[in-house]
C-alpha cells in the first residue's frame, strides 16, 4: 500500500514476493472456495481468460502476449490478495496508502517550489515526480475521497485528527489543480458530488443544493488561481468546440481522443462480437487511420478502455469488463457496513468515468490501485 504509488519496481517486487509467498501458504481448499464462491473473483479471472483466448484470432502475437502480460493483474494478484486481506487490517492498508500520498505530495509541492531539481516525471509546471499526471491525479482523487470520508462521516474521529485531515484535505485539492490530470480532475468533482449525497445521507433536495454550490465554487476557484488549470480547461474547450479529424495535430490531446473513439468504432464495427483479438488493435487501428484521418498519428491505445476493450474482444470483452464494476456496485450496495458501501460505491464509479478518457486498467498505478482496494472493499468478512 505504501510502495504502490511510489515506484514500480518496489510495487511489482512486493506484489511478487506476496504471490510466491501465497503459493507456499497452505490452506488452498479454503483459498480456492474464497475465489470461486465470488462472483467478482470469477468476473475478473473471466476478463483475463478472454484476454488469452483473443490470442487465437490476433494476428499480431508479440503485441497481444504484451497486453496479456498487462492484464495479470485480474488473475494473478487480485484473487491472492482478497484470500489474503483482513478486515482487521484494513485501516493499516488505508492508513499506508496516504502516508505515500502525504510523501508524494510533499515531494510535488517542492519542485513546484522550486526547492528541488525536478526528477523523473516531473517539471516546475507539472509536479508529478513519482508517475505521469495521467495516473497521478486519478490516484489522488480517491485518495481526497479517503481522507473526506474520515472528516465527514467518521462520527469517531478526535478533534487532532480532524484537524490534520482538514490540512491534508486541503492542501491535496491544492496539489490536484496545480498538475495536469485532467481525468484525475474530472474524478476530484465526480467523487466530491458522491461524498456529500453520502455525507447528507440521501437528503437529494439539500445534496443538490450543496453540490451546485461547492463544485462550481471549486472549479471558479482553481480556475481564477491557478493558470495552468485555466490553461488545461481552455485548451480541452477549444479542441472539443474546434475539433475536425481534418486539423488534430498530435499537440492535440482531447483533438486525438475525439479522434481515437471515432476510429475505433469504425474498426468495432466490423467485428462487433468478439473483436479484432488481443493484440490486434494498433494494426486495425493503423488500417482505418489511413482512410478517415490521414494526417493524424495513429495509436497503440486509444486512451479509452471502453473503445480498448471493445475493438480487442467485442461485446463479449465489453461485458465481461462491465461485469466487474456491476458485481462491485452490487456487493457494496446491499452491504450494511456504512464503510464498504459508500467506498465501494465511489471507487468503481470513480473510474467507469475516467476509462472514457484513458486505459485505466491497462496502466500500471491505477491497476494496481483498483485491484488493491478491490481485494477488502467487496469482501465478505463474516463468510470467509
Amino acid at each position: 500500500a505504501f510502495l504502490m504509488p511510489l515506484t514500480v519496481f518496489g510495487g511489482n517486487l512486493i506484489v511478487v514476493i506476496i504471490c510466491v509467498l501465497w503459493l507456499f501458504s497452505g490452506n488452498y481448499k479454503s483459498k480456492f472456495f474464497q475465489i470461486v464462491s465470488n462472483k467478482l473473483m470469477l468476473a475478473s479471472i473471466l476478463f483475463f481468460c478472454l484476454h488469452v483466448f483473443g490470442l487465437l484470432w490476433t494476428e499480431d502475437l508479440i503485441w497481444g502476449r504484451h497486453i496479456v502480460h498487462k492484464m495479470w493483474y485480474f488473475i494473478g494478484l487480485f484473487p491472492i490478495l482478497f484470500t489474503i486481506v483482513k478486515k482487521d487490517y484494513i485501516k493499516y492498508y488505508i492508513t499506508s496508502f496516504l502516508l505515500a500520498i502525504a510523501f508524494t505530495e510533499i515531494v510535488s509541492y517542492l519542485v513546484w517550489f522550486e526547492l528541488v531539481e525536478p526528477f523523473k516525471n516531473a517539471t516546475v509546471a507539472n509536479p508529478t515526480p513519482f508517475m505521469s499526471h495521467i495516473s497521478y491525479n486519478p490516484i489522488l482523487a480517491f485518495a481526497i475521497y479517503l481522507v473526506l470520508y474520515e472528516i465527514f462521516l467518521n462520527k469517531k474521529i478526535t478533534n487532532l485528527m480532524f484537524s490534520l485531515y482538514s490540512f491534508f484535505a486541503i492542501s491535496m485539492t491544492i496539489n490536484m489543480f496545480i498538475t495536469g490530470g485532467r481525468a484525475g480532475q474530472v474524478a476530484f468533482f465526480v467523487m466530491l458530488g458522491i461524498l456529500i449525497f453520502q455525507a447528507l445521507d440521501k437528503q437529494r433536495i439539500k445534496s443538490l443544493i450543496v453540490i451546485s454550490i461547492i463544485i462550481p465554487g471549486i472549479f471558479l476557484t482553481a480556475y481564477s488561481t491557478s493558470g495552468f488549470f485555466q490553461n488545461r480547461v481552455n485548451v480541452a474547450i477549444n479542441e472539443i468546440i474546434n475539433y475536425s479529424s481534418g486539423e488534430v495535430t498530435s499537440g492535440h490531446s482531447v483533438g486525438l481522443r475525439i479522434n481515437f473513439l471515432i476510429n475505433s468504432f469504425e474498426v468495432f464495427k466490423d467485428n462487433p462480437i468478439i473483436g479484432v483479438g488481443t493484440g490486434d488493435f494498433p494494426i486495425e487501428y493503423k488500417k482505418i487511420n489511413q482512410i478517415n484521418s490521414p494526417d493524424t498519428s495513429a495509436t497503440t491505445n486509444p486512451h479509452n478502455m471502453y473503445s480498448l476493450i471493445a475493438v480487442q474482444l467485442g461485446l463479449i470483452g465489453l461485458a465481461s469488463l462491465l461485469s466487474i464494476f456491476y458485481y462491485q456496485l452490487k456487493f457494496s450496495l446491499n452491504s450494511s457496513n456504512k464503510f464498504f458501501h459508500n467506498v465501494g460505491i465511489t471507487l468503481p464509479l470513480m473510474f467507469l468515468v475516467m476509462m472514457w478518457s484513458d486505459s485505466y486498467l491497462l496502466g500500471h498505478y491505477t491497476t494496481l490501485m483498483f485491484v488493491f482496494f478491490s481485494s477488502f472493499l467487496y469482501k465478505d468478512f463474516e463468510k470467509y
